[in-house]
């Protein structure tokens, strides 16, 4: 089969899942995706993706497996030691420095089986207390995987698992039941486990912490983009994004800064352009979507359009929606104002009635516009405003709120006089600066030039190790499943063995020889009382023809006692014969026949006992 129809192939089978399961994996790298399909695809002895689609429709619970092969949930706690050393010496006490007491809010992004949310807890834990912990802290772990989070959410680990932790915190935080560890059951409560497609479900909200190790490197880099626009959102103003160690954040250094490259800590940045906050918002939220939360966007949108100075937007119930950072910090206005009645603030009265003004522009559809109104700062200078009210209306001409923008102009003119004092000043820096700009502007372009060739580099060379980083996982994910096989072995091994020695604690403690012959004739198994009788060790007639046996036992005789015994016509037959034992002596030899019955109720073989009944008379 060509290369080009083994795509096509693999291409219908991602669109069948995502038509039919609702997941969409082509956001995944197309290598290591394929690589972990194609082992599934071993497992089940299908070597072609066409034969593999048609099982998937035949076999219902096949989804399943596939899901858990393509998800490697490789994890564990305090995993990359020296990060974690990093952030708790670091960033923690940057996270919990809040005055008041703010509520604490964490996203493991990626949680797999939940090592890692359960180690946010305890590095938290230890920083504020266990008091301080529950009131302040909340921990949202999520994950693709189903089955991952179940196994998180039982909150249970074995000895090698919790290796990672260190001993007074497993002492602290973990209770041992029927050899496992157990999370502390009251810290659970802090933590939040639940489902979610990072490529395609709405982000979590007024993050401080969003930690996401080791997961963005199986995704292509326009899902990477999308995810990480998404992150930005979830994270409060100088919310922090801790990362695994194969990934960094090479085109998104607009919307994230580093803390520390090599421990993969980020800050996020901040962006004083609203469209742009608002962009990332939008992403969100369905043009399409009920209630307050759509027509709070469209309020948004329209007065980012309208009013480019410090902002307020109010709703037709006069509730305050949105006010930019220069409005608040113009008006003395906190984040927890927005969401109140208007009418209840400082500043829909004072230096002006701004109802009165909302209800005409509202009447008028029509912008209201209050020039030089005076405005006594903070610091006691007296300044003057321009304010303009702004009827807002959806795409259907229906109102559904009003802008009101303020603009400083006693700020405008006091620039426009200090521009005209420069003015001179500056054309002449203007002509000696067009000089040297022309100069930077040649050596700018070789710069660009070479940047480019090292981005390019860098971003090749982080690819492969993303790559590896995967390749690695999944070796680890190989060879956790070759010890859990090794262990069964072992232990089956260990089994066999003691059910062994008790057999051959049997046959030594039987007073007669026996022999076990399975249906051929073949010996498997003599005792010692048969090596005192004829003189032959186990070893030297196991795995012998019974028939072939030079002994002094006639056994010729035997052989119609023996094939009655396996064609089940009875439960035992006795046949005495003369013999000569080991010793030399003649004696009467009494042979017991009895069948040898397995689990299924099949004659699998015979039992022959061998008593000495002394010499004959």
């Amino acid at each position: 089969m060509n290369k080009v129809s083994t795509t096509n192939e693999f291409e219908s089978l991602l669109e069948y899942l995502k038509l039919t399961r609702g997941f969409d994996f082509t956001a995944y790298k197309r290598t290591s995706l394929m690589r972990r399909i194609q082992k599934r695809m071993q497992m089940v002895g299908i070597a072609d993706y066409d034969q593999y689609l048609s099982f998937l429709e035949a076999n219902a619970d096949e989804f399943t497996h596939l899901f858990n092969t393509i998800l490697i949930n490789v994890t564990a706690f305090f995993r990359d030691p020296l990060c974690w050393e990093y952030l708790v010496s670091n960033i923690i006490p940057h996270i919990i420095s809040k005055d008041g007491g703010e509520p604490i809010r964490v996203w493991s992004a990626g949680c797999a089986t939940g090592e890692e949310a359960y180690t946010l807890a305890m590095v938290l834990a230890e920083a504020l207390g266990r008091e301080a912990f529950r009131d302040q802290v909340k921990i949202y772990a999520t994950d693709a995987s189903e089955a991952a989070l179940s196994k998180a959410r039982q909150a249970t680990y074995s000895a090698r698992e919790v290796q990672g932790v260190p001993p007074e915190l497993q002492e602290k935080y973990f209770e041992i039941s029927a050899g496992n560890y157990v999370f502390d059951r009251d810290l659970r409560r802090a933590i939040i486990f639940g489902r979610q497609d990072l490529v395609q479900d709405a982000p979590i909200s007024r993050i401080d912490l969003l930690a996401c190790r080791n997961c963005l490197m199986y995704f292509n880099a326009e899902a990477q983009s999308r995810i990480l626009s998404r992150f930005h959102y979830a994270l409060k103003e100088n919310g922090f994004l801790f990362l695994g160690k194969a990934e960094t954040l090479l085109s998104s250094s607009a919307t994230f800064r580093p803390v520390d490259t090599k421990e993969r800590v980020f800050v996020k940045a901040s962006k004083d352009k609203m469209r742009e906050r608002l962009a990332a918002l939008r992403q969100e939220i369905p043009d399409n979507a009920p209630g307050p939360v759509a027509n709070h966007a469209h309020l948004r949108e329209a007065a980012l359009d309208t009013i480019p100075a410090a902002l307020m937007i109010v709703d037709l119930d006069g509730t305050l929606v949105l006010a930019n950072d220069r409005a608040r910090l113009m008006s003395g206005i906190g984040a927890n104002n927005v969401g109140r009645p208007f009418q209840d603030l400082e500043i829909s009265y004072r230096p002006v009635e701004l109802r009165s003004y909302i209800d005409q522009a509202y009447a008028r559809r029509h912008p209201v516009l209050l020039r030089g109104v005076e405005w006594t700062a903070r610091a006691g200078n007296p300044i003057y405003m321009d304010v303009q009210i702004t009827p807002l209306s959806d795409t259907g001409g229906n109102l559904i709120g009003a802008a009101i923008s303020f603009t400083d102009v006693s700020e405008s003119r006091r620039l426009r006089e200090e521009l005209q004092r420069f003015n001179q000043e500056l054309e002449t820096a203007y002509e000696e600066l067009q000089s040297t700009n022309e100069e930077l502007q040649t050596t700018n372009e070789e710069l660009q030039s070479t940047v480019e060739e090292l981005e390019t580099t860098n971003e090749e060379l982080q690819s492969t190790n993303e790559e590896l980083e995967t390749m690695n996982e999944e070796l680890q994910s190989t060879n956790e499943e070759l010890e859990t096989i090794n262990n069964e072995l072992t232990q089956r091994s260990e089994a066999l063995k003691r059910a062994n020695t008790f057999l051959e604690s049997i046959l030594a403690s039987l007073r007669d020889g026996v022999a076990v012959i399975d249906r051929d004739l073949y010996i498997l198994a003599w005792n010692e009382k048969a090596l005192d009788l004829w003189g032959l060790k186990a070893e030297e007639v196991s795995g012998h023809h019974f028939m072939n046996l030079d002994i002094g036992l006639p056994v010729e005789k035997l052989r119609q006692s023996i094939r009655s015994c396996l064609a089940g016509e009875g439960q035992f037959t006795e046949t005495t014969l003369e013999a000569t034992n080991r010793r030399g002596k003649r004696i009467l030899c009494k042979v017991t026949c009895a069948p040898m019955i397995g689990p299924d109720k099949q004659v699998h073989g015979a039992i022959l006992s061998m008593e000495d009944l002394g010499p004959p008379e």
